[in-house]
């Protein structure tokens, strides 16, 4: 690879890509900004978000709250949607005046394509869709944790050499922070100039989707390829108890549930304090995504399913003999009975 922009020794200081949708901040890049905080403690370093949008300041207020030293503005109206020309134009302009060490964003369908661009005009290393950041202990490298060979292994990945240091970040990774009081940080306007040649695309409709919130969720229903396509009775007990319903890859692929409920190495990764897990293996590029889970209730008629592994109770049945008198119990419990 030929040299960056910018030498090492120039490098200086912690910058997270802050995405946001009408002001409001995609729950990945609160992510990263936790996590950055805590490297920029670890390396005595600035945590500096970078926001583009137009009437955004409220956006860069949230930043500040929680935990960024410095937040960059960059307000224009060609700015108000996400196109891959005019940002990658800002911020790799941003990037080669103000030469940070380390750049993190956050590994959404707009994160990625930002940061692809990036890497290649800026002539530096990605590890892409990381479920894990750190730094090295002598060499203050950032240390990417991915997974490969459809998740069989971890790889651990610096860049020594080039800069900025670029990772973007699975969603779920990172608990968001809770924003202070009295935030600290100072907000600046950075001046944007962009020629036509930088707006090839024009956005004639933004529609928004409501996504689930399979991160957040405090509960979860999770079904894989034993559910063979019949997931109603795990939305009935995803309605009784307050839980969002997930699924694995293959059930997804199958059509039986719609992508954005994906769990996994290319889904979402999630904290929930509860989280049944119904008809799926155990595959390890499933349980990445709830490895974190306070408690695991799993439910497979393959008693050597992996998943086993990973539950805290682990019931050895067919799904059509547990849930519905789960279902029941849980309705009489509540007086709810149905005729």
């Amino acid at each position: 690879m030929s040299a960056s922009g910018y030498t090492v020794a120039e490098a200086n200081g912690i910058w997270v890509f802050v995405e946001q949708d009408g002001g409001v901040l995609e729950g990945v890049s609160l992510e990263l900004l936790g996590r950055g905080r805590e490297l920029a403690n670890q390396a005595g370093t600035i945590l500096t978000a970078i926001i583009l949008g137009d009437g955004v300041l409220a956006a860069a207020e949230t930043a500040r709250a929680v935990g960024a030293d410095f937040v960059l503005v960059a307000e224009h109206p060609a700015l108000a949607t996400y196109t891959t020309d005019a940002y990658a134009r800002v911020v790799a302009d941003l990037v080669l005046e103000r030469k940070p060490d380390i750049f993190l964003l956050g590994a959404t369908p707009n994160g990625r394509d930002l940061a692809g661009r990036l890497a290649v005009r800026l002539r530096t290393g990605l590890t892409a869709d990381c479920t894990w950041l750190d730094l090295e202990a002598d060499t203050g490298l950032l240390l990417g944790r991915t997974t490969g060979f459809g998740g069989g292994v971890y790889a651990t990945i610096t860049c020594p050499k080039h800069r900025p240091q670029m990772a973007t970040v699975r969603p779920g990774i990172f608990r968001p922070p809770a924003p202070v009081d009295q935030p600290w940080g100072l907000i600046g306007t950075i001046p944007v100039h962009l020629a036509r040649r930088d707006q090839r695309v024009v956005v004639e409709e933004h529609i928004r989707h409501e996504q689930p919130g399979l991160t957040t969720a405090e509960r979860l229903v999770v079904g894989g390829g034993g559910t063979r396509g019949d997931f109603a009775p795990l939305r009935e007990l995803a309605e009784l108890i307050g839980a969002e319903v997930g699924a694995t890859r293959v059930a997804v692929d199958q059509g039986w549930v719609e992508r954005e409920r994906q769990i996994g190495q290319t889904g979402v990764v999630t904290h929930p304090k509860l989280a049944f897990v119904l008809g799926a293996s155990g595959a390890m590029q499933f349980t990445v995504g709830i490895d974190a889970a306070d408690c695991v209730v799993a439910i497979n008629a393959d008693r050597d399913a992996p998943i086993f592994e990973h539950a805290d109770y682990c019931i050895v049945d067919e799904i059509g003999s547990v849930l519905p008198p789960l279902i029941e119990h849980i309705r009489a419990g509540r007086g709810v009975h149905v005729k």
